[in-house]
């Protein structure tokens, strides 16, 4: 068995460890045997252990599984956007953000709040749609725009392009919070990102993008191996580079747009899993991405857990412990590339 492979399966029970630890410890702390034993229960109807308490079974399912599901899902979503944009750009920097799939969600969640728009039967998932779509849209100009002045869709085209449209959008974003400024906490809290309060509904609604981008993702991995070594070659080999590339943007912004959604903007995630997992599994795509998601998860399950628990019972958001970790991370990066 190669060592890829094994560190994989290594990797089975630490997923399995990291989700029951994200779920047992809380402001009523639960043993990991019997928050096991309640997801086993629940999922493949294994007896109960005599002396759990029915309050504890029904804040595991109901309250802290669901929560710390979602996370590991958004997590291992902007992972794997991580992975597919630093890999079609060629630059272990960049991240979905590049594209301006927050900023966009950001405004979209920014009209909601100060509209009061709602949907009817979707009621509290009205903001997270409308972020989505907002998101997706922004991306879509950005290719759009790229097309345009050059055909060939370079990648300092495609990311000066981002940067623009992402001032522009947060230039409106500004504006109206200015605007309206009594609505400026409910935007803030949402742009820090939190996965307070919010159940089975929203993994619900997260499963179907995750499925169409993973997915979608998983089939260009031998065609992302061969733009590592660059567009001249890939073209030489038969890949339709401008092709492929608008492809794998628009499934990043899926996978990043539902995420933020339905999070708000967590920034890091998407930088720090996919750099480690390359470091790791090495840099062939059918390793990369699947890991990718799940460290990119089990990363966000760890900070979600110390958000909600190092200042206890108040919660930060979890936007700011990924950017406490994430900063010095990406300096780190940046000055190693610098100096190799």
């Amino acid at each position: 068995m190669s060592r890829r492979k094994s560190l994989s399966l290594i990797c089975i029970p630490i997923v399995f460890l990291i989700i029951c630890m994200g779920i047992s410890i809380g402001s009523s702390n639960i043993n990991l045997l019997d928050t096991a034993n309640i997801l086993l229960n629940k999922m493949f109807n294994i007896p109960l252990i005599d002396n759990i308490n029915p309050k504890d079974v029904s804040i595991i399912w109901s309250i802290r599984f669901p929560r710390v599901l979602l996370a590991f899902m958004v997590g291992g979503c902007l992972s794997v956007s991580g992975a597919v944009v630093q890999s079609i750009l060629k630059n272990e920097l960049a991240s979905p953000y590049t594209l301006g799939v927050s900023s966009g969600a950001s405004l979209g969640a920014g009209l909601v709040i100060v509209l009061g728009i709602s949907i009817p039967l979707l009621g509290t998932l009205t903001l997270p749609l409308i972020g989505f779509l907002s998101g997706l849209l922004t991306v879509y100009l950005v290719i759009v725009f790229s097309q345009k002045v050059d055909k060939t869709m370079s990648n300092n085209t495609i990311i000066l392009a981002g940067m623009v449209l992402s001032l522009f959008v947060n230039a409106l974003l500004t504006t109206m919070t200015a605007l309206f400024s009594e609505d400026i906490k409910s935007i803030t809290m949402w742009q820090m990102g939190s996965f307070s309060m919010k159940g089975w509904s929203y993994v619900k609604v997260l499963v179907p993008f995750l499925l169409i981008g993973m997915i979608g993702v998983l089939k260009y991995t031998k065609e992302m191996d061969i733009l590592t070594f660059g567009e001249e070659q890939a073209k030489a080999v038969g890949v339709d580079t401008a092709k492929v590339k608008k492809h794998l943007f628009i499934l990043s912004a899926t996978l990043t747009g539902s995420a933020v959604a339905l999070s708000g903007t967590i920034g890091f995630i998407d930088l720090i899993a996919p750099h480690i997992v390359r470091k790791v599994f090495g840099s062939k795509h059918t390793y990369v991405i699947p890991m990718s998601f799940i460290f990119g998860g089990c990363l966000m399950v760890i900070t979600d857990l110390i958000s909600r628990t190092i200042v206890s019972p108040q919660e930060l958001p979890v936007g700011a412990i990924t950017a406490l970790i994430g900063a010095p991370f990406f300096a780190y990066v940046y000055f190693n590339n610098k100096k190799g």
